[in-house]
């Protein structure tokens, strides 16, 4: 994991876990001001990661950014602490424009901005989708600094909003850019970069750079410069992995065992599907489990319900779809669990990078059933390393099979009254627009 042209001395650690005195490099020294010094020494951030040492000072001295860095390692510091001194140095609204490819991360960045720059009263608006577009325009009317957005919504202000422009944009941050464009957001990107200047700095961030980032960086950075903090994929080394083979028909069983084994921890159990997700989370709630889901189907204020309920540890169980592999920041999770086996073996990366954070220790567990061996051999061949097996002691295992059973029952029904009840919502939904539109036509006709 060595930073490439690292020129900055560190603290190094050793197997002990005792550091060499080596001079620590601090903010100051890689030319951030005063100002964000204290707003970074208020978050707790004594010392900057591997990719902030790289990445500052290139961006101080005005260059493109080209950043590729494994997840969890500071990227967001490393882009808006240059952001924020220069919006110091020279103040305009619509300042700067952060796209990102989830709704979460969105508001994650937000809020890592406005505690930067709580002291020099920086304004921030996020823009993603699943909120009311009248509500954003007015927060856009007010012309914040710094725009957070998902590049689907963004555009659909860019078209529809009036008044609305980002022709004086100077700073333009696309955060995990791989995943942006792995999840087709290529034309909106092609649109917003039509409408934005091209004399403007931009930083481009990823986990790996893809054939698709590479074009991307042709077409909207100016003479970047690299920085690369992980040349290959990387697990974390405090990161405990194991691996754990059953028959699919077990899952569930097992998944009970291993909560009930490591109770006390804090878990983030990845599923498929949004289906799945909440078959799960109700199956845990029937056994007394405090889990909440987090998918692609619920509303961004139920999104960020749970989201919030995890984080304040109201909640010690989270069960989600790739839509929190990525970019969250969650600081306690203890235990990641890969109930169904990523299809893309980078997803393994990021799922696993939920947890071992900021130097913490973090197990991960993944199943592997008869139906996944070729991908999981994928992920051992990515990561450069063969997992040990985690032991589990099969007769107290299927001791849990009866109540696992009836628990499996009972979400069944709820599931199947979930869906009976999204039916209804519909049908009735649809028959309000119908007689609506058939109210409007009676008025139409009584006109003449």
């Amino acid at each position: 994991m060595a930073a490439t042209g690292d020129s900055m001395a560190s603290t190094s650690t050793n197997v002990d876990g005792t550091d060499n005195k080596i001079e620590k490099i601090t903010f100051s020294q890689l030319g951030v001001i005063d100002v964000l010094c204290e707003a970074c020494q208020q978050l707790k951030w004594k010392t900057p990661s591997k990719i902030q040492q790289e990445a500052i000072p290139v961006a101080l001295a005005g260059n493109d950014v080209i950043g590729l860095a494994e997840t969890g390692s500071g990227k967001t510091g490393a882009f808006a602490l240059p952001i924020l001194q220069a919006l110091l140095a020279s103040p305009q609204r619509l300042f700067a424009l952060i796209l990102t490819p989830t709704r979460e991360l969105a508001f994650q960045i937000s809020e890592q901005f406005e505690a930067l720059g709580t002291t020099i009263g920086v304004k921030c608006a996020v823009v993603v989708g699943g909120i009311d577009m009248m509500t954003q325009s007015l927060m856009l009317a007010k012309k914040p600094h710094v725009i957070i957005a998902t590049p689907g919504r963004l555009v659909d202000h860019l078209e529809n909003t009036k008044g609305f422009s980002l022709r004086s944009l100077k700073y333009l941050v696309m955060d995990e850019a791989d995943r942006i464009l792995n999840m087709d957001f290529e034309q909106e990107v092609d649109k917003i970069l039509k409408v934005i200047p091209r004399e403007r700095k931009t930083y481009l961030y990823s986990a790996t750079m893809t054939k698709k980032v590479a074009k991307l960086q042709r077409a909207s950075l100016q003479n970047p410069v690299k920085v690369e903090v992980s040349t290959k994929y990387q697990t974390v080394e405090k990161l405990q992995q194991h691996y754990i083979f059953i028959p699919v028909k077990f899952k569930d069983v097992y998944l009970v065992y291993i909560l009930n084994e490591l109770a006390g921890n804090s878990f983030m159990i990845f599923c498929s599907t949004c289906v799945n997700t909440m078959r799960v989370a109700l199956m845990l709630r029937n056994l007394g489990l405090t889990a909440v889901p987090l998918h692609g189907q619920m509303s961004q204020a139920k999104r960020l319900g749970a989201l919030n309920k995890f984080k304040s540890k109201n909640r010690s169980i989270l069960i989600a779809t790739d839509v929190a592999s990525r970019g969250l920041d969650i600081p306690h999770v203890d235990v990641v669990i890969n109930f169904d086996i990523p299809s893309h073996s980078k997803d393994y990366i990021h799922r696993v990078g939920r947890t071992a954070r900021a130097g913490r220790a973090g197990k991960a567990i993944t199943f592997v059933t008869q139906y996944d061996v070729e991908l999981y051999q994928r992920i051992e061949h990515l990561i450069g390393k063969q997992l040990p097996l985690y032991n589990t002691e099969e007769q107290e295992v299927m001791l849990l099979m009866e109540r696992v059973t009836e628990a499996q029952r009972y979400a069944k029904m709820e599931m199947s009254e979930l869906s009976n009840r999204k039916k209804r919502q519909k049908d009735e939904d649809e028959d309000t627009e119908e007689s609506s539109g058939v109210r409007k036509k009676f008025k139409k006709k009584r006109k003449y």
